[in-house]
């Protein structure tokens, strides 16, 4: 029988010591152990996630209880703590005695039983004091609060609070919103309506989009690989701002399209779609990895206007320039706008990083810009909700090409739109 605390437990250390994103080391253990159980994928899943998207408040309350603090106990020690209290704290299925209890056996199995009783205490004293914690006042120190409660750090508090005044606090708290799984249907294969009837009958719940028709909000499922019609590429997951964005860019059928920071391949896919057989698209990213997720989902959605290549979007393709319709830019960025979706990105980013995408960024419009022809588009956007890398960006940009005219950008805002945080722009070369 599968331990499921002990796989865990190993995401956990996984993150931790490889510095693997949450999402990808969660995937790679589900994959690997092939839990026949739907039940305890779902455990493995809250709690590993649930464990990392909570660190800041976890760590709080347990240095409450502990004379020896989460920084300075051992990284194997920190993890069960954290996992124990996040049981105690989050999940109320889970008997807080078993909690405690199965975090001491972990402890004892990889190791460290001269530490079990350590581990005993400080979760048993969590557990009888739990209702008892004190957090920052909400009134008084209100950037504190935030950041301890809702697991966010402090610089990145401020700044969403500052650059944001008046939805800044459900910002943060829409971090923590369940969502459902949005999907894009392939209309080349199969009508939206069509398709939502399929994954009705076959018990997944499935709703409407709130802003693109070819959207669906799907939950109730095991793996996104085992929805009926994957295999077929009936859909793809992307987001209803992602989509939107392809929308935005009026593409018509002929249209010649470069993609230049393209994995996964959904702005490409979405794009193809649009042009119905027709034109080309050259979808480019810089790594080999990349490039095969890419041409995974080109292949499974069944496309063959599209030509995949490894190349950095900073080095310019002289046989390119003033060639295409539409250039898409979905430049690297902070991700601000995903948090919830991937919730170690907050714990991951420094300031330092936010100029240094700034300056990235820049670096890819002053070459991308070039592939757009007269009377051609080019598509900015980015999944994140900071100033610097939207708003500032294009500033910049139209500021240094006065030849290219903005159209129309938009704004998304997690917590407050029905989506993820997203930006983009639609920008014409007159």
């Amino acid at each position: 029988m599968l331990n499921t605390r002990d796989i865990a437990l190993s995401i956990l250390m996984d993150v931790d010591n490889n510095k693997t994103f949450s999402n990808i080391a969660t995937t790679k253990a589900l994959r690997q152990n092939q839990f026949s159980d739907k039940v305890e994928r779902a455990f493995l899943t809250r709690l590993a996630e649930g464990t990392i998207e909570y660190q800041i408040r976890l760590d709080y309350v347990l240095d409450s209880f502990s004379k020896t603090k989460m920084k300075k106990c051992k990284p194997l020690i920190r993890n069960v703590l954290r996992m124990g209290a996040y049981q105690i704290l989050f999940m109320d299925t889970v008997p807080d005695s078993a909690a405690c209890n199965e975090c001491v056996k972990l402890v004892k199995k990889h190791g460290f039983a001269s530490l079990s009783g350590f581990v005993n205490g400080v979760l048993r004293n969590v557990s009888r004091n739990k209702n008892n914690i004190k957090y920052p006042d909400y009134e008084t120190e209100k950037i504190d609060y935030l950041s301890i409660y809702y697991s966010t750090p402090r610089w990145l508090v401020e700044k969403i609070i500052s650059d944001y005044p008046k939805e800044g606090e459900q910002i943060i708290k829409a971090s923590y919103i369940d969502r459902k799984t949005t999907i894009r249907v392939n209309e080349n294969k199969i009508l939206v309506e069509d398709f939502a009837k399929q994954l009705l009958d076959k018990g997944i719940n499935v709703a409407k989009g709130n802003y693109s028709k070819k959207a669906l909000c799907i939950d109730n499922y095991d793996f996104v690989r085992r929805i009926p019609g994957y295999r077929e590429g009936y859909f793809t997951v992307q987001d209803e701002s992602s989509m939107c964005a392809i929308e935005a860019a009026g593409i018509k059928e002929g249209y010649r399209i470069i993609d230049v920071c393209a994995a996964p391949g959904g702005k490409t896919t979405a794009a193809a779609e649009m042009l119905n057989g027709t034109g080309s698209i050259i979808s480019m990213d810089l790594s080999s990895d990349k490039l095969s997720l890419i041409e995974e989902n080109v292949n499974r959605l069944g496309f063959d206007n599209i030509t995949v290549a490894e190349h950095d979007a900073r080095e310019l393709i002289e046989d390119y320039i003033e060639q295409m319709d539409l250039v898409i830019a979905d430049v690297p960025c902070s991700g601000l706008g995903i948090i919830g979706r991937k919730n170690d990105i907050k714990y991951r980013l420094t300031e330092k990083q936010l100029k240094e995408l700034v300056e990235l960024q820049r670096q890819i419009l002053s070459t991308a810009h070039r592939y757009v022809k007269k009377g051609g588009t080019l598509l900015f956007s980015t999944c994140t909700i900071n100033k610097e890398e939207n708003y500032e960006n294009v500033k910049w940009f139209l500021a240094n090409h006065p030849e290219f005219k903005m159209e129309s950008q938009r704004l998304f805002l997690q917590g407050v739109d029905k989506c993820d945080g997203f930006y983009y722009a639609v920008i014409k070369h007159q």
